[in-house]
């Protein structure tokens, strides 16, 4: 039995994801998720079978095995993007997945995966449904990109997606060379995708 199973099962081979995410789908179904009470979703991440939250943890929850290979879910109260101030602190409105991995590598497609390991088919289902409203770098922002020798923002490759249920970020940090190590995902409300969709095209 895996020590650690979420983390362990996002950090294996793409070709052994797949059979052991949905051996794990019953566990795992979406039962918190953006637009729910804090309460709520603290209660599932407590409950959660492969999320396996430490002493201490609530909204917050790290896997770590090794120093390069890292795990992290943040349920917050804020909207993704800059951070602005909000009066309803008792409603969850973004659910954020990291990972950092310098041996296998992280991918987009690799976060698609992990929304079926810790939400279900019907979450999964929903992003990969999700029409695409933003996919970035283009070449205009390449260029400026090198002008201002900022390799790190040149190197950011993101979608955003709305689907019926949710909007969707996902970001990878993908070098000129190699694999990208670091990136996220992040499941949010569909009242904040405009703020979210201008600040990353005028950014």
């Amino acid at each position: 039995m895996l020590k650690k199973p979420l983390f362990n099962l996002l950090i294996l081979p793409f070709s052994l994801v797949p059979c052991l995410g949905v051996a794990m789908l019953a566990d795992s179904q979406a039962n918190a998720l953006p637009g729910q009470s804090t309460e709520e979703v603290t209660t599932w991440i407590q409950a959660h079978p492969t999320l396996r939250p430490g002493r201490g943890e609530q909204l917050f929850v790290q896997k770590s095995d090794t120093a390069a290979q890292r795990f992290t879910f943040l349920a917050s109260v804020l909207a993704p993007g800059k951070v602005e101030f909000t009066k309803d602190r008792s409603k969850i409105r973004s659910e954020r997945i990291t990972m950092y991995d310098a041996v296998n590598g992280v991918t987009l497609e690799r976060f698609q995966e992990s929304l079926r390991v810790i939400y279900g088919l019907d979450v999964y289902q929903d992003f990969k449904r999700a029409q695409m409203l933003y996919e970035y770098p283009n070449q205009s922002a390449i260029n400026a990109a090198r002008f201002a020798k900022t390799p790190i923002r040149e190197a950011l490759q993101g979608e955003l997606r709305v689907g019926d249920r949710y909007a969707y970020w996902v970001e990878v940090a993908q070098p000129k060379a190699g694999k990208a190590f670091t990136g996220q995902i992040i499941v949010f409300l569909k009242s904040d995708l405009d703020k979210l969709e201008t600040e990353l095209r005028n950014r």
